[in-house]
């Protein structure tokens, strides 16, 4: 008998893409052919969407994509269609009547619903064990699940819930099983690094630091990389061990939003300014050499011309190595959109955003410059026509520069060699292999 075949199409962060993967191998070890955004134009028997809905742009693709293969339904080219994810868990009682041809709608972890509506047997699968769609050398590592913050503008915890950490030791036996299957870098994910674990101790202390001991120790781990931590509550404990371990990346992405004290109290963001300028004083003094990737936001209910040159100052005298920045967007639901009006026009907005990322692009160039001359050393990523692809311990996969390495025959995917930069641009290291 044909084995039923299963598109899986992620859409939003990598942490949506780990649910995907979560997701690909309960279904594989239930005896079904699974496929990750396959490039074929031909669909599989099933499709299942795993949805985006943390902004507008995110739920607008989102929707676009389910109705793209509701098209496909109607046309008989697919037997089935099923929405999981962020954007099925917050619209769950309304998304069903405006787009009946999806057969079954889903929250964002459920698992059981989904197997079950496929299978009739629900798979023996270890709870951490997946798929990995990523280059089989590197993959996503998501420690805790859902956040606590609830920031004035953001959606996530009226989706993801109240957050929570995985254990310790589930963790490191995922790191383990992944290393068995030639994954050496490991880009360590959550809703909010910097909580890690405090709902795991009677004291409420962050468990970050002695979580990146213990995988930091495991035999095959080359990087660890830390994203999206939080200001507030920092766990500063973590500084000397990411300084004292080499395979911990000397990155950090902290998502800083803003720096007018006026606009981080009404983002409900428990920080000000000056403990800001002072964390990411002990953060550079703590772990030398290391590069920040931090987002902020422009356009947010009260941001004025004052508060918008701070931010260009702030800017301007951190010179982050690595940084993006939004245009605020009300999302109903939200502090934001509940007590403050949006009265900054769109197109504000947009100069604004637009006036702060030229002025990060001329930082970023600065930046790469000084590279030019250094020995890095690099993780080979791919194979092009002409040229290897990779990067360093300062660029995190799909967001961060890449390094252009000339053609070399000892030059092998997955693996690590030493690159001589000689050229540099904004987004790009053009270097050869020494």
């Amino acid at each position: 008998m044909k084995r039923r075949k299963v598109d899986i199409i992620s859409l939003g962060c990598s942490k949506n893409l780990v649910d995907s993967e979560r997701l690909m191998k309960l279904l594989t070890d239930a005896g079904l052919e699974t496929r990750h955004e396959p490039e074929s134009t031909s669909p599989g028997d099933i499709v299942v969407i795993n949805t985006c809905g943390f902004i507008g742009d995110a739920k607008e693709e989102s929707v676009n994509t389910i109705l793209e293969y509701a098209d496909l339904k109607q046309r008989g080219e697919i037997e089935a269609l099923y929405v999981m994810g962020c954007l099925s868990e917050r619209y769950r009682s309304e998304l069903p009547a405006e787009i009946p041809e999806v057969d079954a709608w889903f929250g964002k972890t459920d698992w059981n619903g989904i197997v079950n509506k496929l299978v009739n047997k629900y798979p023996a699968t270890a709870p951490y064990d997946r798929v990995i769609t990523t280059p089989k050398h590197h993959a996503y590592l998501k420690i805790s699940e859902g956040c606590n913050r609830f920031c004035a503008f953001c959606a996530i915890p009226l989706i993801t819930g109240r957050h929570h950490s995985r254990t310790p030791e589930e963790i490191e036996s995922e790191v383990k099983m992944l290393v068995s299957r030639g994954v050496k870098e490991f880009n360590i994910i959550a809703q909010d690094l910097s909580a890690y674990g405090t709902d795991l101790s009677s004291s409420g202390k962050s468990g970050l630091a002695d979580l990146l001991k213990r995988l930091s120790d495991i035999n095959g781990v080359e990087w660890l990389r830390l994203h999206y931590a939080y200001p507030a509550d920092f766990p500063k404990e973590i500084l000397p061990v990411m300084a004292d371990r080499d395979n911990i990346c000397n990155y950090l992405d902290i998502a800083l939003q803003h720096i007018s004290d006026k606009v981080l109290k009404s983002m409900k963001r428990k920080i000000g300014k000056k403990d800001t300028l002072e964390l990411l004083d002990e953060i550079r003094s703590g772990v030398p050499g290391i590069h920040l990737r931090t987002t902020l936001m422009t356009g947010f209910p009260g941001e004025g011309e004052k508060e918008f040159e701070e931010l260009l100052q702030f800017v301007e005298q951190q010179r982050f190595e690595r940084m993006g920045a939004f245009a605020y967007c009300e999302e109903e639901g939200t502090f934001a959109a509940q007590n403050y009006k949006d009265i900054i026009p769109q197109e504000v907005k947009q100069q604004r955003l637009d006036a702060i990322m030229e002025l990060q692009q001329g930082i970023s160039e600065e930046i790469q410059n000084e590279k030019i001359g250094s020995v890095l050393k690099v993780i080979v990523d791919r194979e092009e026509e002409d040229c290897f692809v990779g990067r360093t311990q300062w660029d995190s996969p799909d967001v961060d520069p890449e390094v252009i390495i000339s053609k070399d025959s000892g030059i092998k995917r997955g693996e690590f060699c030493n690159v001589k930069i000689t050229k540099a641009m904004p987004f790009e290291l053009i270097g050869v292999k020494i």
